[in-house]
């Protein structure tokens, strides 16, 4: 079977959706190495990251022109003898029905009906058709958790027998435990403490970073933990730092610079406590991060992130500030509660494994061949 994929994001995207179309060609090459698999891009970034995807198995396909992934790429599918082509991130090309060729498209989230004031107008209306389009006219869809397959149905109307839900995985550096010194070699680099509470994610207003400040504002004396944040932000990132400019608590919130992504599992390991009380999530990578790295989790429950975090992880109301302080309390204070959190979190993260994803993505493949 020759796949081709929208690698776009494979090549220039180093944070989710990047994220994602790496870990699906990777473990797709990996578990069925008898397919080809082409990967389509405008642009390449070779980076550390993309630099497996540059050479076989994967064959590489350049286009060039504004509107080659929104419909010029159709006559280089064709070219290649494309039997299914898989759009990664929210798009299929327009038209592609009319070639012959099966699709398949990923909806990761549809954070742009459900926070439509977080995109500027025209960007929405881009993005609504584009998401529509793909939606209506693919073979199948993709939804990365039931949470967005039930968004999916809802904002356009879609049948719910078109929809498989294939969960995310982790990049599998995050399953390999580190010793302690490995973890604080890695915190020294970062000039980072030996304990510490855990943010990872981009600092947007979605994530709701300032609840977890408020909320250590709550904590009793005895617990005075940094939270180390790993994040980039703009408008929202500005708000959290006018926040804190006379705020006491100010000294226990560490920003990080750029962290590698190598180093990242040691950064999770290490952690007493992650917390992740996001507001909406297509799933919550960072959640599967830290179970495998068997860091006790805090996350909300709403959205898709019952599934990603489980019965292990304390799912919490995201927008209560004392619920959150609560949670990292109770954590902190109750070492059986702790240990019980990170054996039963290990166990039911490996159901999200690179296996698992790959196994059922190739059975849809399949499905919408035959």
């Amino acid at each position: 079977m020759k796949i081709g994929f929208d690698a776009k994001r494979v090549f220039n995207n180093f944070t989710g959706l990047g994220n994602y179309g790496r870990a699906v060609v990777a473990n797709l090459a990996k578990y069925y190495p008898e397919n080809e698999y082409h990967l389509f891009t405008p642009k390449i970034k070779e980076t550390t990251e993309t630099a497996p995807f540059l050479k076989p198995p994967f064959h590489l396909h350049k286009g060039s022109g504004a509107l080659w992934r929104t419909s010029g790429i159709n006559k280089d599918l064709q070219k290649a003898g494309i039997d299914i082509y898989h759009g990664l991130s929210h798009e299929i090309p327009i038209g592609i029905q009319k070639t012959g060729i099966k699709s398949v498209v990923t909806i990761h989230d549809l954070i742009i009906k459900i926070y439509p004031k977080q995109f500027p107008f025209f960007d929405r209306q881009i993005y609504d058709f584009k998401f529509k389009y793909a939606c209506e006219n693919a073979d199948v869809i993709i939804a990365i958790s039931e949470s967005t397959k039930n968004d999916i149905i809802k904002y356009y109307g879609v049948s719910e027998s078109k929809i498989k839900v294939n969960y995310l995985s982790a990049d599998p550096i995050f399953e390999k435990e580190l010793t302690t010194e490995q973890q604080q070699s890695v915190l020294k680099k970062y000039d980072l403490p030996s304990e510490y509470l855990l943010y990872v994610g981009s600092i947007i207003e979605r994530k709701n970073l300032l609840s977890i400040i408020k909320a250590m504002e709550q904590l009793p004396a005895d617990i005075d933990l940094p939270l180390v944040v790993v994040g980039k932000g703009k408008a929202y990132f500005q708000k959290i730092k006018h926040y804190l400019q006379t705020n006491p608590i100010r000294n226990r919130i560490i920003f990080t610079k750029y962290i590698e992504t190598a180093d990242l599992p040691a950064i999770y390991q290490a952690a007493q406590v992650f917390l992740f009380p996001s507001i909406y999530e297509g799933f919550g990578i960072p959640v599967i991060e830290a179970l495998h790295s068997g860091t006790p989790v805090i996350t909300s429950n709403i959205s898709s992130l019952p599934e990603a975090g489980g019965p292990s992880s304390l799912l919490i109301n995201p927008t209560s500030v004392d619920e959150i302080a609560n949670g990292i309390s109770t954590i902190l204070k109750d070492n059986q509660l702790r240990q019980k959190m990170i054996s039963e979190g290990k166990e039911y993260v490996k159901r999200f494994s690179g296996e698992a994803m790959a196994k059922g993505l190739m059975k849809v493949y399949n499905d919408v061949i035959c």
